[in-house]
């Protein structure tokens, strides 16, 4: 049975939360190139799910999804397995256009809060 629905959001709510979430993708963006990453796509779509953020550094291609939060203490509530299965099962539909032979491959998580550093979990999936 699933849980009770919260509160709904009205429009201007969730335009706000659309509005915070791209500009998290854009920071996680910036920082992950800063850590020597290269960004080969941002918010890509597939039947399985989206990928906010597909970035390479060597021979590793990361599917990363990006959350963005009020405030650090939001953070630990931000990704669950149910989340990470549908960018894991939409990472799998994508893995052909952006890696190769020989390239590895894993689902990443960016967790992003106003004034706190962007929180990085490396291989966040593991079935």
């Amino acid at each position: 049975m699933p849980p009770p629905a919260g509160p709904r959001r009205t429009k201007p709510d969730r335009r706000v939360a659309e509005a915070a979430g791209r500009r998290g993708e854009r920071l996680a963006g910036w920082w992950l190139r800063l850590k020597g990453w290269r960004i080969l796509d941002r918010r890509v779509r597939t039947p399985a799910g989206e990928v906010d953020l597909v970035a390479r550094k060597g021979n590793l291609v990361a599917f990363v999804e990006v959350k963005t939060r009020g405030s650090a203490a939001e953070l630990d509530f931000a990704i669950d397995q149910r989340r990470l299965a549908r960018v894991a099962a939409a990472a799998e539909v994508l893995m052909p256009r952006y890696a190769g032979p020989g390239d590895d491959i894993r689902v990443d998580v960016l967790l992003m809060a106003p004034g706190a550093r962007p929180r990085h979990i490396e291989n966040a999936w593991m079935p």
